[in-house]
């Protein structure tokens, strides 16, 4: 049994360190490509941008108002919120600031999926489906920069792409610990996988917010029909298995909120783990086929099937699988000879250790580029910026025992509560 854990934890190794190889390539066009432009001058194009909210009373209106102020023709662009299922002043304070409003009360059909495609029908039905060129998805909790629908503009009317998606930044990064470990994730999704991607001309993964969508894939599949848990990353390898292609444009950025409290983040992320489970039930099948056949431009094609496989592959439950068998093997030592059961123990420390430190470097180096190249988009003092790319490793390590709640738990949607003041997050963390 020892040889066989130690040999099985070194075929792990060498099978992920292959696996993920291509990821040193986009991690060395993230420090030094160029990011891909947009047309310089570009046709200016009709859009409607769409906020699912479910009690945001709070900040809806300061996304609202964001949008209103878009350097783009106010003419070309409309604001609509959908306040699914609230209990609060949400589609007054939209209506305030000028967003069309629709309020939607469901209980059965729960979460952004669902809310996307009532109100994209609701649309289609007062307007007319031909009424927008393209739509623009963004979270209550968003910031949304001036220039950001100018600059979506330019890479849309390339008419390259189905989606696009947006640099993601953060309102919050150096609140504590944990908004840091989010932030720096999103960063480095934007820096390190997104902008490669594009670069190489293989499919981006949209991210829950700040991403585009051609009103023509609307049509095509009457609606919005996403509605696992993670509908963002279900649209995302859609796309790849249908040789739809997403791009990424950098100079477009959102500013979003994140949580700041263990319990929310616990509950966020079990929604994420949960999703991204769903999703591997229902397109394994399809991404293993487009590894080996593609669509269109094949090469490019097999590569974002295999790109989005990666994604979403459960490397934490194989991980924890090998842990597992290691703990087995060390408790069935216990009726043996006490010089068997001390060099089992001693094996399985060692394997936990070896997997921790080398999961935890990994994490540390993608959090340290990450850092180091996004150093002056990032607000905060530098003591905290450095702090936070030492405890990175210890935010996505909690991903561990969420992976396994995930598993083994029913999980329902449950919204985050944004636009706490400073005392009311202190208070809700004590």
């Amino acid at each position: 049994m020892l040889r066989f854990l130690e040999s099985l934890q070194f075929v792990l190794f060498i099978f992920f360190t292959a696996a993920y190889a291509y990821q040193i390539v986009y991690l060395l066009i993230g420090l030094f490509g160029k990011a891909k432009q947009g047309k310089k001058d570009p046709v200016l194009h009709r859009y409607a941008a769409i906020i699912s909210a479910r009690n945001e009373e709070g900040v809806i209106g300061g996304l609202v108002k964001s949008l209103k102020e878009q350097n783009y023709p106010s003419h070309l662009l409309d604001v609509y919120v959908v306040a699914d299922n609230c209990t609060d002043g949400t589609a007054a304070a939209a209506r305030q600031a000028g967003a069309i409003v629709y309020e939607r009360f469901n209980k059965v059909q729960v979460g952004k999926g669902y809310a996307m495609d009532w109100l994209f029908h609701r649309i289609f039905a007062d307007k007319g489906e031909q009424s927008y060129d393209a739509f623009l998805v963004f979270d209550a909790d968003n910031y949304v920069d001036p220039n950001f629908v100018r600059e979506m503009n330019k890479m849309f009317d390339t008419g390259e792409y189905a989606a696009l998606t947006c640099y993601r930044n953060s309102k919050n990064f150096c609140d504590n610990w944990i908004s840091a470990g989010y932030a720096l994730w999103f960063l480095r999704e934007s820096r390190f996988l997104n902008r490669p991607r594009t670069r190489l001309g293989v499919n981006c993964a949209v991210s829950g917010t700040g991403f585009l969508i051609d009103a023509n894939v609307i049509r095509e599949d009457g609606g919005w029909p996403y509605h696992l848990l993670t509908e963002d990353i279900e649209f995302s390898i859609s796309c790849a298995v249908r040789g739809r292609k997403i791009g990424y444009c950098g100079t477009a950025i959102v500013y979003d909120e994140q949580p700041v409290q263990f319990r929310q983040s616990w509950d966020q992320r079990m929604r994420w783990s949960k999703g991204f489970y769903q999703v591997d039930a229902k397109y394994t099948a399809p991404l293993l086929h487009g590894c080996v056949r593609g669509k269109k431009n094949r090469k490019k094609s097999r590569m974002s099937c295999y790109d989005m496989l990666m994604t979403v592959a459960p490397c934490n439950l194989v991980t924890i699988g090998v842990l597992g068998l290691a703990l087995v093997a060390c408790l069935s030592s216990l009726s043996q000879p006490a010089f068997i059961t001390y060099r089992v123990i001693r094996m399985l420390g060692r394997i936990i250790l070896t997997t921790l430190r080398g999961v935890s470097f990994s994490l540390f180096v993608f959090g340290a580029c990450t850092m180091f190249a996004e150093w002056k988009q990032i607000k905060g003092a530098a003591w905290k910026k450095i702090l936070y790319v030492f405890t990175f490793p210890l935010f996505m390590l909690t991903y561990i025992p969420i992976s396994l709640a995930a598993l083994v738990g029913k999980v329902e949607w449950k919204p985050i509560r944004h636009g706490l003041t400073k005392a009311e997050k202190g208070k809700e963390q004590a």
